[in-house]
């Protein structure tokens, strides 16, 4: 096993409250991600896969974001068909304390127009753990969502024997974690019923799709904060298919990021982070500006009239198309 492995099986992040493991003002502030300290603002690893002739830049992108206080970082073994994870490998030292949170459900599908296919069944779930502790190089992965497609997931959608019940899942994944492969257990693409079964399960985080402009799971965040739960959104700005509303699209939303002289998407994040403070994000980006302008919504302040109006801004479904997301 690898010897250069982003955090070490058996320890705990003990960063200082206002301070990452490198030293760096914790990015947005200090939150919680079950039993890690680590910064509000992490960083969202997809689409390093958008660099494979490009390593270095896609390690220094890494680098970087840990530099500018981002402690936890988001991936999966379907990321390029394990190449992102080999990046976080190679990207980190155990004392750098990066809090790697991975995900399984579909594995990588390679050449297919949406790359990934469905892996759902409890065997699957297992196999996919392994495969991810490999790529990353780890003996234990400190985080690891269960992403469940069914219609309120991304993308593609579980038919057939991929059809499997959440409970089946979760004795996976609660075996996984007796045997030490995995610290904890996060859900992803569930509905606030299936988070309620799965509260005995001890579940750290909720990934689901949720921003300013599309805000149907509410209720879902609502029960988090009361669970103490992580909530993580994804396409924290909207606008990740054709059709869906952009954070950069609402006049609101443009209005105060003029006042303020920032960028409409700072605002989008902002305004995340304000509205539920169990909150955690993890914007992703290949370039380094888009990083440090991501990492830097984290300082904006939003005062309350500017915040009463985003609260009012108009919000569309969180209906997603079963069709692959354009990435900017």
């Amino acid at each position: 096993m690898p010897t250069n492995r982003p955090y070490p099986a058996g320890t705990s992040h003990q960063a200082a409250a206002d301070r990452t493991r490198l030293g760096a003002p914790h990015a947005g502030g200090a939150g919680t991600l079950g039993r890690h300290t680590v910064s509000r603002i992490g960083y969202g690893a997809m689409q390093l896969d958008r660099l494979p002739d490009d390593r270095a830049g896609a390690l220094a992108v890494l680098r970087r974001a840990a530099e500018l206080g981002a402690d936890h970082v988001d991936t999966a073994q379907f990321y390029g068909d394990g190449y992102v994870n080999e990046l976080i490998r190679d990207a980190y030292r155990p004392a750098d304390g990066i809090v790697v949170v991975t995900k399984v459900g579909a594995d990588p599908d390679p050449g297919a127009r949406i790359p990934i296919r469905p892996a759902q069944r409890p065997e699957q779930l297992r196999a996919s753990v392994e495969d991810n502790l490999r790529s990353l190089g780890l003996d234990q992965i400190p985080v690891v969502n269960l992403r469940r497609l069914g219609d309120n997931g991304p993308r593609i959608r579980a038919t057939g024997d991929q059809v499997v019940a959440l409970d089946d899942q979760l004795a996976a994944m609660t075996a996984l974690r007796d045997e030490g492969k995995i610290g904890a257990i996060g859900l992803s693409g569930v509905t606030e019923d299936e988070l309620r079964r799965a509260l005995p399960a001890g579940i750290v985080c909720v990934q689901n799709a949720y921003s300013l402009v599309a805000r149907d799971d509410e209720a879902t965040l609502r029960l988090c904060q009361a669970e103490q739960i992580a909530w993580v959104p994804f396409f924290p700005l909207g606008g990740a298919f054709p059709g869906m509303t952009h954070v950069a699209d609402v006049p609101a939303v443009v209005a105060v990021a003029e006042s303020l002289g920032v960028t409409a998407a700072q605002v989008g994040l902002a305004w995340l982070l304000r509205h539920s403070a169990n909150t955690l994000l993890i914007p992703g980006t290949a370039s380094i500006e888009h990083l440090a302008a991501n990492i830097a919504a984290g300082s904006v302040e939003l005062p309350d009239d500017a915040l009463a109006a985003l609260d009012a801004a108009p919000t569309h479904s969180t209906d997603l198309p079963i069709d692959e997301p354009t990435r900017p």
